[in-house]
């Protein structure tokens, strides 16, 4: 099987099956037995259509008679395959990509589609230097295709950002995300980790400001690395990283993160705990609960207790029992594009419960904060209706809590901020904080 093949599964997998492309991809990758190059270039193809769809199909469309919605499937996905080595990948012949995907049309046995592929590829490429222009009707339109973003979404971020603002955004949501990971200081410290990365041929740096994390390049797959074998490290986000220091979780502390799957939060306040004291992991799946357990384990964790609950739901005994809890909610993803990139394909009216559900939780959490202690909210999404908006309300039904100001490197908050990827070069991130007042 080919790297092209595979891509082809993975796409086929995200249309029919509703499957989302990392996952997808990381079930083909393992079930296909590739070589490292051909994985290499599957993941690629897979991430360069997902981020590209809108500007691909445009450019196709120049070319192709019909519009790619009205020809059969698994027509489109071949010809996005195609497009997307000859416009984005230097290093793929033309020829090779042209001829790769007549192949993938002629196994579909779709009739004349190997010869529509042939034909459609073959002018694209005798174009690509001198493509017409894009098909929009205003400077919104352009963006939103250039961009690969759906109009909606790139109509918010020019609400909220402005026009070059959006642009910043949504072209950044269409590069290679870092790999960032926390160093493990229950088993190594910073530098021994770097050498031991380094001797395994990866090139890793300290994070540009978020503290105790690395940016991690030419990678592969992170779990055959002996350092991740022997738990050194956990994969996390630089912004996910500081809810746990914002947090200020001590050793000996009581911590509820109520929404913790995969565990990455109550990784890190383990480490910021030194591993003492008493940590409770919940989520509504026991499913989910299990790579929590199991990531605990790798990690030389054994503070960590989990617990399947639903965080609408009251727990009496848990109330007033807790000096930290963390309320990381589901949320529309709309700030880690970069690293889903069909997050950007929801349609809006999927989001719109969204709100109600995060207030739920974050009411139904601030009970089980001990009077004196801290409630961290946090979501992966920059849209103020699921960040601030939750928040502000929150506050203002619960005058015994108040947003309480913390500092990070890259500045002084009032107790809230929302991180975005071109200007921290971390995911989308919100973060708030906030303290019950003493009784």
């Amino acid at each position: 099987m080919s790297a092209r093949d595979s891509t082809l599964r993975v796409l086929s997998a995200c249309r029919t099956g509703g499957a989302w492309a990392d996952a997808a991809l990381a079930a083909e990758l393992k079930r296909a037995g590739l070589n490292a190059a051909d994985a290499a270039l599957t993941s690629r193809i897979v991430y360069g259509v997902m981020q590209n769809r809108m500007l691909l199909d445009d450019r196709l469309e120049a070319y192709c008679t019909q519009r790619l919605s009205h020809l059969q499937q698994p027509l489109p996905d071949i010809l996005r395959i195609g497009a997307y080595q000859i416009l984005f990948l230097d290093k793929v012949p033309d020829s090779a990509a042209v001829n790769e995907s007549v192949e993938l049309a002629k196994a579909s046995k779709r009739g004349a589609a190997a010869g529509l592929v042939n034909a459609v590829l073959r002018r694209l490429s005798q174009n690509k230097e001198h493509l017409p222009s894009i098909r929009a009707e205003d400077e919104i339109g352009q963006l939103s295709v250039e961009t690969s973003h759906p109009r909606w979404l790139t109509e918010r971020m020019a609400a909220l950002l402005g026009t070059d603002g959006a642009e910043a955004f949504l072209r950044e949501n269409n590069e290679i995300a870092p790999v960032t990971v926390q160093i493990n200081p229950l088993k190594t410290d910073a530098d021994r980790l770097l050498r031991e990365l380094s001797g395994c041929g990866v090139t890793a740096k300290p994070h540009d400001w978020v503290p105790d994390c690395l940016e991690l390049s030419g990678v592969g797959d992170l779990t055959t690395l002996p350092a991740f074998y022997r738990g050194e490290f956990t994969v996390q986000d630089g912004a996910a990283r500081l809810v746990s220091l914002v947090s200020g979780v001590r050793p000996g502390m009581a911590v509820l993160d109520v929404c913790a799957a995969p565990g990455g939060k109550s990784f890190s306040a383990a480490f910021a705990m030194q591993g003492k004291g008493r940590i409770v992991a919940c989520d509504l799946h026991e499913n989910k609960l299990k790579r929590v357990r199991e990531g605990a384990e790798r990690l030389g964790i054994g503070c960590i207790e989990t617990c399947a609950a639903d965080g609408r739901e009251i727990r009496s005994e848990w109330q007033n029992g807790f000096d930290v809890v963390f309320c990381d909610v589901p949320c529309s993803g709309l700030g880690i594009i970069r690293k889903k990139p069909d997050v950007r394909y929801k349609e809006p009216a999927a989001l719109a419960d969204l709100p109600e559900i995060q207030r739920a939780i974050l009411t139904n959490a601030a009970r089980y904060v001990k009077p004196g202690g801290a409630l961290v909210y946090s979501t992966c999404t920059v849209l103020p209706e699921e960040n601030e908006s939750v928040t502000d309300a929150f506050l203002h039904s619960a005058p015994e809590y108040a947003y309480e100001p913390f500092a990070l490197p890259v500045g002084e908050t009032d107790g809230k901020i929302t991180l975005w990827p071109q200007k921290h070069g971390t995911d989308g991130f919100y973060i708030a904080k906030i303290r019950r007042k003493q009784a």
